[in-house]
């Protein structure tokens, strides 16, 4: 009789569970849906660079659920050099501000410097006062959505390609001298991914921290937010998808780098938290050219090496643009 009963029993527990699983499916892809949009949108908002702890547990879940807002990045700092601002428009019609700067010596040439994600162009003064002394131009721009640049949103990489090739164009209108890209993080991204697309010849490019792909960049946040890396990375990087059409699982810059054929620096740092050991050999080893160097700056993290070891990455830098001369 007990066995019956058990029997007669088990169907309905087992509904029991499959309706948990599918409610808990529901709420992970609404909250993955959350942060996808999050994690792409930038708020007009100064108040959202002060932390503001969360006044209940109630205001502390939904938090946690939606994800936190982002500010749009504002630039605080101009070039402590004569420069122009130059007015670069996308195909959809997106203003993109760039600073373009001449060299105080006799031209070698032309870096055009790429910020990271959530930051803005003056990040890379400094670098940029690097080249300048050793006789290039510079350009620094700022990514859509980021800085001066119109639009509040990114799409970590995928289409922001296009301000590369914007900056390209119009370096190569300027001067018939040999053209860098420099990229730091989403910068390095980007630049990799704009050679891929549009075929651009570079004399040669810098990349710093360069991520693997969406889906590890998003788990490398899932990471640094207490979140298990999967399913994270997978759902936000699908939702990140539907929302803003396209395929963000084809967004691999080791796909990126294996169109890449000119000489290459990539320099990373052994303790970011951000960009892992095994993303950056991913990336390297992808990367078809044969004139390249991988630099690994031992005790930095995710950072400017320039700031972190300034002779290091001198000595690197200023022989890697020698050669490529």
């Amino acid at each position: 009789m007990t066995k019956e009963i058990a029997k007669r029993k088990l169907p309905s527990f087992i509904r029991w569970i499959l309706w948990v699983l599918l409610v808990q499916f529901v709420l992970i892809n609404i909250s993955a849906s959350f942060y996808a949009y999050r994690i792409t949108h930038f708020y007009d908002d100064p108040s959202l660079f002060v932390y503001k702890p969360a006044s209940n547990i109630f205001s502390k879940t939904w938090k946690l659920f939606t994800g936190p807002k982002q500010a749009k990045s504002v630039v605080i700092e101009t070039p402590s050099f004569p420069y122009e601002t130059v007015a670069l428009r996308t195909a959809n019609g997106i203003p993109i501000e760039a600073w373009y700067c001449k060299t105080d010596s006799t031209e070698k040439g032309t870096l055009i410097l790429f910020h990271g994600i959530t930051s803005h162009k003056d990040i890379l003064l400094d670098e940029a006062n690097e080249f300048r002394y050793w006789g290039y131009n510079v350009m620094l721009v700022d990514f859509r959505g980021h800085g001066n640049s119109g639009g509040n949103t990114t799409t970590i990489g995928v289409r922001e390609s296009e301000e590369v090739k914007l900056a390209y164009d119009y370096v190569s209108q300027k001067s018939q001298k040999k053209v860098f890209l420099y990229g730091s993080s989403l910068g390095a991204v980007v630049v990799a991914k704009a050679i891929a697309d549009y075929q651009l010849q570079p004399a040669g490019i810098i990349l710093e921290m360069p991520f693997e792909s969406m889906q590890s960049y998003l788990k490398d946040r899932a990471r640094t937010l207490g979140f298990p890396q999967q399913p994270f990375g997978f759902l936000a990087t699908f939702w990140i998808s539907i929302e803003k059409g396209f395929n963000g699982f084809k967004h691999q810059t080791a796909s990126y780098a294996s169109k890449i054929y000119c000489p290459v620096l990539m320099q990373w740092g052994a303790m970011d938290e951000f960009v892992l050991k095994h993303e950056t050999e991913t990336v390297y080893q992808a990367i078809a050219s044969t004139n390249k160097k991988l630099v690994i700056y031992e005790n930095a993290q995710h950072e400017s090496f320039l700031r972190h070891d300034q002779e290091k990455w001198r000595m690197e830098v200023g022989n890697f643009l020698r050669r490529a001369q």
